[in-house]
């Protein structure tokens, strides 16, 4: 299981709550980090971003911990955000190559302990990708979208002057993470994220019935999001972009979920790999 040998590659991204009032994440020996560790051994994707990472090794413990237990293996890469404990990062399997992690400079825009997005380079086989993973600002309120506003504008604008570079405007673009917007409400971080018309947000086509985030009280709604280039993106294999059901494969409920492994669920999509 550590390899793949199919014809396609299945990439995914999940939120994993790690923010705590006190800083310190999530704890090594927590019933949140097994049941996080088993729930992406069932999800068994090649390639997972992985937003919310606190502590910054709470990565490394994740595959330790799924390589010991389920003997699954995954690498791992990740950078340490310079303001911020909670960190994007990626788990990856044997044949998936991941290389070049870079922020994007200033994607935390007016916020000044933001998280900043992080590119990646991704190939396997004849896949040849730029992966960014996003954490945008939290919140409902229009000071919050602003802010949204400021980060998506640098996002969409280095994707726009990726995609206009030969030759890497050629590779696959693809943008994952913890939108923290609504499609439909959130109409101006849209517009600016998806840069120079260079993003399709396949997460606001084929999901539009789903949710990703579970709140409190049970209600829920579509945070997280997932956008691949309009040129050049023919790896995508389309309307394979899934919610993964981790609580059900878990054998919980959505509260119980929210309070023992997280309170986002996983998106799951597939990319052609020949």
């Amino acid at each position: 299981m550590s390899d793949f040998n199919h014809a396609t590659i299945r990439f995914a991204v999940w939120n994993l709550a790690g923010f705590s009032l006190d800083g310190q994440g999530i704890r090594p020996d927590s019933t949140k980090a097994a049941r996080q560790a088993e729930g992406l051994a069932l999800l068994d994707a090649e390639f997972i971003c992985l937003v919310e990472v606190s502590p910054l090794n709470h990565i490394e413990l994740l595959a330790s911990k799924i390589r010991e237990d389920y003997g699954v293996t995954y690498n791992h890469t990740i950078l340490e955000q310079p303001e911020s404990g909670l960190h994007i990062g990626f788990l990856h399997k044997s044949g998936v190559e991941v290389g070049n992690p870079r922020f994007i400079e200033g994607s935390e825009g007016t916020y000044s302990s933001g998280r900043r997005a992080i590119a990646v380079d991704v190939k396997a086989r004849g896949l040849n990708a730029i992966v960014v993973g996003v954490h945008l600002k939290s919140g409902r309120d229009r000071p919050e979208q602003r802010i949204r506003d400021s980060q998506c504008d640098v996002i969409g604008r280095w994707l726009t002057e990726v995609r206009d570079t030969p030759p890497l405007g050629r590779r696959s673009l693809v943008l994952m993470g913890d939108f923290n917007m609504i499609p439909g409400q959130d109409v101006s971080n849209f517009h600016l994220l998806g840069g120079d018309d260079v993003m399709d947000f396949v997460s606001s086509w084929d999901l539009q019935d789903r949710f990703s985030h579970i709140l409190e009280k049970g209600r829920a709604n579509l945070l997280d999001g997932f956008a691949v280039s309009r040129t050049f993106s023919t790896d995508y294999v389309r309307g394979s972009l899934l919610l993964f059901p981790m609580h059900w494969t878990l054998d919980m409920g959505r509260e119980r979920f929210r309070d023992e492994v997280s309170d986002h669920l996983p998106f799951v999509a597939s990319f052609r790999v020949f």
